[in-house]
């Protein structure tokens, strides 16, 4: 079976629930963050974390503590105790029953295999992301309230979507279903995996039918030395606001890159951005464009018989020098 990937790391932010929310471009080795999930103090604050009451030490074991063996204590009888067996065994022990339901995501080598063969044979494939932002917009009135959701993701306008509409989140169940690939998050954080499969249930979407891999594919194939392979000696498209800036250092590398489109002004943009993408020449397109992303790679695919990757902010970590090509 396909496999399941990583979210980018939440961000450090506040909610009267305890959760932290996080944005969609997480670097590249973002897999081991999680709002409820967090290490150990650093050993520079430790004293300090420890001297100051109520500190982040003093926090970090209260919810250690909740979310462990205040756990199991709910499901041991009254007048009874468990001498000598912690809250990990009983986690380990309860791993075992459930790990013939793993799932595996498919590896970035996997997914660049599927996409060389789509270039090859000049047929449409469309690699899709799912971060907390897709998440909470699908989230928004659905399986969250509006209002929780907008608190949690302040970052949605800048992602692209002002507002989660009705029409907003049908086009990006649509483009979810129909997509070829779908990356979604290893994080089981509340916004990350917390979210996905109730999101999904909700509009009748069964993951198990959706061919998976990793939500920071894009960083894994980069990591991997994947993506100039991929690239050369094909015609390439950039979509977003860093496509001129990416396009020099591509052609730079001995890329061709035959078209840019600039800046994509939110969902309600990708007409117009669709309109422009018919009229280049290309073989694959590498969308960087926050949530509308999901929908552009989709329609690329679907309508102009293309190959299209959801680039995400690898685009700005590339263009900053903060990763090389």
């Amino acid at each position: 079976m396909p496999a399941s990937g990583a979210g980018p790391a939440p961000r450090q932010a506040t909610h009267p629930k305890g959760v932290a929310p996080a944005g969609r471009g997480g670097a590249a080795g973002a897999n081991a963050g999680s709002a409820k999930g967090l290490p150990p103090p650093p050993a520079e604050h430790a004293v300090q974390a420890e001297a100051v009451p109520g500190g982040y030490a003093e926090g970090y074991r209260d919810g250690v503590f909740a979310g462990g063996e205040a756990l199991v204590a709910q499901h041991i009888p009254p007048d009874h105790i468990l001498p000598a067996v912690a809250a990990a065994d009983l986690i380990a022990a309860g791993f075992r029953q459930y790990a013939p339901s793993l799932t595996r995501l498919s590896s970035p080598h996997e997914i660049a295999g599927h996409i060389m063969a789509a270039l090859d044979a000049q047929r449409p494939l469309s690699v899709v992301r799912l971060g907390d932002g897709e998440l909470l917009t699908l989230a928004a009135d659905t399986v969250l309230p509006g209002q929780e959701v907008q608190e949690l993701a302040p970052f949605l306008p800048y992602a692209g979507v002002p507002c989660s509409t009705p029409d907003i989140r049908a086009m990006l169940a649509e483009a979810i279903q129909a997509a070829d690939w779908v990356g979604v998050p290893i994080s089981r954080a509340p916004t990350f995996q917390g979210l996905l499969f109730p999101v999904l249930r909700h509009f009748g979407i069964d993951w198990s039918q959706l061919k998976l891999t990793s939500s920071t594919i894009n960083y894994s194939l980069h990591q991997s030395g994947l993506v100039l392979p991929l690239l050369q000696g094909r015609r390439v498209l950039l979509i977003g606001s860093q496509a001129p800036e990416l396009a020099a250092l591509l052609h730079n590398r001995g890329i061709h890159v035959t078209g840019i489109i600039g800046s994509v002004a939110g969902v309600m943009d990708i007409p117009r951005v669709m309109q422009q993408t018919a009229k280049h020449a290309f073989d694959i397109a590498l969308v960087a464009a926050g949530i509308p992303a999901v929908i552009l790679c989709r329609r690329i695919a679907g309508e102009l018989g293309k190959v299209a990757l959801d680039f995400g902010h690898l685009a700005d970590k590339l263009v900053t020098g903060e990763l090389q090509l």
